[in-house]
Order: structure tokens, then sequence, then C-alpha cells
């Protein structure tokens, strides 16, 4: 499926792609839909065999996925180096080595990716293995990000999660034996049942997994999931805020004692070079481009988001169209929102700069409060900062 001329796109993506700025780092992100089975609490665009039947099928998949890779390029020339890549889902793994490898090649038809590129993908630890890393490490990529969530089995059985509790830290092991600098270990907390007990036991489980990155995520129940369900008809409680809490002490004590730093409140690494740079080019406001269905993208102050259903994105670059469902255009005080609000989650902090008179009133107001330190000319949020980082975003903004 190849795209042989400029395909029919939204004019404000155009005109952002036209004029963007080469200097601003690019980053892709690649949304591999496919899933084994649905986990209870998830409400990513994922899709299992049985719910797409013969509507789409991987093959199709990659074929649409390169057309919109060589539409991108199209739109974004003279093309700038790829400074980061992160394959998300979905199951990437699922495709296997060859697979993920394969759609590497894709992209490097259509981009030049830096040499020094931060290339990442997820993966299930269930559909991993040593060969599985060795092929991966062949291919290019350069760091892994495994779904482990909890060594409790009582908590994974909850979560619908299929692996047992000791796989994610063995497959953690097959990458780092396979070469793997970076990899990542991905955790809930807060889930119904799960006891303080349960969270030191995956913390143990984490550290002597020897991975460089901790991610680390309350549990949020989405409307429309089965969890959520389970939740309304009583069959368990939602989660406790203050408990939430309580496990965010555990984990941070726990990880800096360790060795580990926090870089953004849900996020640890043992050193800046473990740090997840495509997530960071997320929170700075940077260029990426979303390929897959339902993938979100922002190029040069111009958001938009693909069609969801695997078919129907198929469909349109099938007829030379980027499958773009909307987009919307950046406002000033739209992009200051979302810097107050990326940046403030950061270790790097809000810059006073990016403020209004008002805003820094209220900034310094946190800081009396033990919420925000100032260091330098930046905000930065205290531990105790951290439980509250939404409400403290809200105040510095609307008060």
């Amino acid at each position: 499926m190849k795209v042989s001329s400029p395909p029919v796109v939204d004019p404000a993506i155009a005109r952002a792609c036209a004029s963007a700025d080469r200097s601003v780092p690019f980053g892709l992100y690649l949304h591999v839909p496919f899933c084994a089975t649905r986990c209870g609490y998830c409400d990513f665009n994922t899709y299992t065999a049985g719910e797409l039947g013969s509507a789409s099928s991987p093959e199709t998949w990659h074929n649409a996925v390169a057309a919109e890779l060589e539409a991108a390029s199209t739109l974004l020339r003279p093309a700038r180096p790829v400074s980061s890549i992160f394959v998300g889902g979905g199951t990437p793994s699922l495709l296997g080595a060859s697979g993920l490898g394969r759609l590497l090649d894709r992209v490097r038809d259509n981009f030049e990716i830096a040499d020094d590129a931060e290339i990442t993908t997820e993966s299930n630890p269930e559909s991993t293995s040593p060969e599985f890393f060795d092929g991966l490490r062949a291919a290019g990529f350069t760091r892994i990000s495994l779904g482990m969530q909890s060594a409790a089995a009582h908590v994974l059985a909850v979560l619908d999660r299929t692996h047992t509790p000791g796989r994610a830290v063995a497959a953690a092991r097959e990458a780092r034996a396979a070469g793997f600098a970076h990899v990542n270990l991905d955790l809930i907390y807060g889930t119904p049942g799960e006891s303080d007990a349960d969270l030191h036991a995956s913390i143990d489980a984490v550290l002597a997994a020897d991975v460089d990155h901790v991610s680390a995520y309350a549990l949020i129940v989405e409307d429309g999931t089965a969890l959520a369900r389970r939740i309304r008809r009583g069959e368990m409680p939602a989660p406790d805020d203050d408990v939430l809490a309580d496990r965010y002490r555990i984990l941070d004590r726990r990880l800096t004692d360790a060795g580990f730093s926090w870089y953004e409140v849900s996020n640890w690494a043992r050193s800046a070079a473990g740090e997840c740079r495509h997530n960071l080019a997320y929170w700075r406001s940077h260029d990426w481009w979303g390929i897959g269905p339902g993938a979100h993208s922002h190029v040069n102050g111009v958001r938009w988001w693909n069609v969801k259903h695997p078919a129907r994105y198929a469909d349109a670059l099938g007829g030379r169209r980027l499958p773009s469902a909307e987009s919307e255009i950046l406002a000033d005080a739209d992009r200051h929102v979302e810097t107050v609000m990326l940046t403030t989650r950061c270790r790097d902090g809000l810059p006073q700069t990016a403020l209004d008179d008002a805003e820094d009133r209220r900034a310094a107001d946190l800081c009396g409060e033990g919420l925000l330190i100032r260091r330098d000319d930046d905000y930065v949020l205290t531990d105790a900062g951290r439980l509250l980082a939404d409400g403290v975003i809200r105040r510095i903004l609307w008060d």
C-alpha cells in the first residue's frame, strides 16, 4: 500500500507540517492494536482476534502503517532525524521479533533515524523469550518496557493479567542478558485486594530484576471497562485515595533507597541515561507523529488523532487519505495550560518565566504550604506536592 503522491489531508495538519521547526526534536509512536485477551482495567484502543474477526489482520495493519509512514515522511519534508521511536499497544510482542523488526524497517524506509535514537517496544512478559530479545537487539531496538503490574497472583487476577507472577522478572533478566542496557517494568498500585505486603513483594521483585527504570501508576477505574462494571455491581471496592497515597509513599521510599530518582511523578530511573526520552518529549511538548489506529500526533502546535478501528484506518490509507479523525489548533492559551500541566509533573520543574504575575504569586503561596519549592528559576514539586500534583496544577492555573 504505497502513497505515490501526497495524501488527502486536513489543511491544518498540512500547514503545521510545512512550517514545522526542524530544530525541534521529533519522535514516532507506532500503535499495535492487537491483544490476545482484554484486561479488565484497560480502556486503550485494542482488539482481540475475536473482536476484529475478518475486518482486519496484522498484515493489513502493517501495510497501512507503512502507508502512513510514507505519508508522514512526504508531509514533513525536508526530513529531520527521528530521535525516539516507541512501539506501544496493545501487545506489540505478539508480532514477534521478526514482526517488530519488519516494522522498524518500514520506519527506516521513510525516515532517517538518529544514530543515538532511543527505540523502545512494550512487551507482555508471556509473549517474550531469550530468542525474542536477541531478535530485537539485532533489529536495532535499544529499550524494553515490560508490563509487570504486580508480583501477587491475586492482584494479577483482579486486573485480568494472564502472565504468572514471576514471568516479568524473568523476562527483564532475559532482556538484560540479551544486551539491553535500558529495561523498564510497569507497576500498578491500589488494585482492590492489594495489601502493603503485596506491594512490598512487587517492589522486591522489581529490584531483583536489575532494571534501570520503573513506571508506577495508581489504578484508575475507567468508565466502560469490565473492572468499572464489577465495582459498580459491588463485587469489589473502588480504589481508596488515602490508600493510593500511602502506596505511592512506599514506592517512592523503596525506589529512592535503592538508587532510583523520580524524574516525573510516576517514573523513576537509576540515571539520566535511563530516563525515557520518548515520554520526556511528550512532557516537553516536542513534535511527534502517532502512527496506527487511534494514535495521537502533535506537530507545530497542531494536534490530531487517527480513526480508531483498524479496518477504517486501513481503508483511509488505501484511499490515499490521512486517517485523522479530528484535529485541533492549539491557541497560545492552550499551549500555556499544557506547559504548566506537563512541566509541573517533572523533576526539572515549572519555569517561573512561563507564568503570569497572578500564577507566580499562587506558585509562591504553594511554596509556603510546602507543596512546591523554588529551585533557581523553577518551581518543583515537593514530596508532599507529588501526592497532590493535579491539585497543585489547578491552583497555579485557576486557584
